[in-house]
């Protein structure tokens, strides 16, 4: 490979790193508190609240039912209204939040279902009201849990962000598309490749050592 291709591979990681990095963080921001609500709001739950659950749940459901290269496509001009452009790393990460927010919610509200009964009733036993319960028992108690969920989050969108480069968007699915395979260079294409999947294996790697730290603790 030349200096520039191998620049541009260099480019790319850092650019992948960037994209996921925020795409992640936006989507927690979004994402963890849709999830805290859906858990509190279905049925059995501290704030049980039906119709709330049905609206927010189906609207989830929804957007985690389109695949990510439609969900590019329709988001297009939201994206070039916040960011200017539609392509290009910045504004790669508008789709890659708004994509991994549903999954983040859901993934947040299977988290939260694993904490023991006991919990909230030591919680209810003490006077603490709905609120203060999720946040200084349930949310606390399953903390492990949701930190593996998020390492597997992370890797999600680092997978969607390849997906952007169908469309212009930054980083090594970019570099594989136009150097590996519209250009034919396979050498290329396979060195993307497999730092996509180390990437995706540290951040998973990391996840679960520092879930299994947080457990002993």
């Amino acid at each position: 490979m030349s200096d520039y291709i191998i620049e541009a591979i260099r480019d790319g990681v850092f650019e992948t790193l960037i994209m996921t990095f925020f795409g992640s963080l936006f989507s927690y921001l979004i994402g963890l508190p849709v999830g805290v609500i859906l858990y509190a709001t279905s049925k059995g739950r501290l704030l049980e609240n039906r119709p709330a659950n049905i609206v927010l749940g189906t609207i989830v459901n929804i957007m985690r039912s389109l695949p990510f290269l439609i969900l590019l496509v329709l988001l297009i001009p939201f994206t070039r209204f916040v960011t200017g452009s539609s392509i290009g790393t910045v504004a790669t990460i508008v789709p890659l939040t708004v994509g991994a927010i549903p999954i983040v919610a859901r993934m947040v509200e299977s988290s939260l279902c694993e904490v023991k009964p006991g919990i909230i009733e030591a919680a209810n036993s003490m006077g603490a009201s709905p609120v203060y319960t999720i946040l200084h028992f349930i949310i606390p108690e399953a903390t492990p849990s949701l930190l593996q969920g998020a390492a597997i989050n992370v890797a999600t969108v680092l997978g969607y962000s390849a997906m952007a480069g169908v469309i212009g968007g930054g980083g090594l699915g970019a570099i594989a598309l136009q150097y590996g395979y519209y250009r034919y260079q396979k050498d290329v294409l396979w060195t993307t490749v497999i730092l996509l999947v180390v990437l995706v294996m540290l951040i998973q790697e990391i996840g679960i050592f520092i879930s299994k730290k947080t457990r002993k603790n």
